[in-house]
């Protein structure tokens, strides 16, 4: 599969429960966060094509930390640090399924 955004939308909104999902119906927030996302990949170098180096693997908890960081600098974002935390995880799960 290939990766396509408002794919990763609808799958981040199914994985995080509807109560959740229902706080963002605007979709520009999960956009932005999916954009926040592959900004800390390209700071760390997690989007350089290099298939014999294992060695970039994600840190979750700086990528969390980056996004807490970014969000709380963006005055527009409504997307809280806290309810970004599923988020963040389930388009992780997103990204794995595309392996499958």
């Amino acid at each position: 599969m290939e990766f396509d955004e408002n794919e990763a939308i609808k799958y981040m909104r199914g994985a995080v429960g509807d109560e959740l999902s229902a706080r963002y119906p605007d979709d520009d927030e999960l956009f932005n966060l999916i954009d926040l996302i592959y900004d800390y990949y390209e700071a760390n170098g997690l989007l350089d094509i290099d298939v014999d180096d294992d060695d970039d693997e994600l840190d979750i908890v700086d990528l969390l930390d980056y996004v807490d960081r970014m969000l709380r600098k963006d005055k527009a974002a409504t997307l809280t640090a806290s309810d970004a935390v599923p988020f963040v995880r389930a388009y992780l799960a997103y990204e794995d399924s595309l392996d499958d």
